[in-house]
């Protein structure tokens, strides 16, 4: 089992800042990637950020130059750090999460943590 522990979500004015944090733990042989998601109301689940082991970051094109995923290795955690907020980026944002538990592949999801930006 791999449970993925989500923190970090707020309000924040147009121009804010929020650095969102995701650890996993549990059964971990290996990650292979570790990522963001968003879902805002009425529209689909679309990836906002990933880091893939041994081929490093995408990023949706409507957060490059404001958004940054990094990862803490020895934690097992993945950060986003977004900068210049706006209320197109109000949305439920999830960490999403590859592993290798020794035996099998398995994707998994964080709870989701909501993130606003109004004024």
């Amino acid at each position: 089992q791999v449970q993925l522990v989500e923190s970090g979500g707020g309000l924040v004015p147009p121009g804010g800042s929020l650095r969102l944090s995701c650890a996993a733990s549990g059964s971990i042989f290996s990650i292979n990637a570790m990522g963001w998601y968003r879902q805002a109301p009425g529209k689909q689940r679309e990836l906002v950020a990933v880091i893939i082991s041994g081929a490093g970051t995408n990023y949706a094109d409507f957060v490059k130059g404001r958004f940054t995923i990094s990862r803490d290795n020895h934690k097992n955690a993945v950060y986003l750090q977004m900068n210049s907020l706006n209320v197109e980026d109000t949305a439920i944002y999830y960490c999403n999460v590859h592993i290798y538990d020794g035996n099998r592949r398995g994707e998994y999801w964080g709870q989701g943590t909501q993130v606003t930006v109004s004024s």
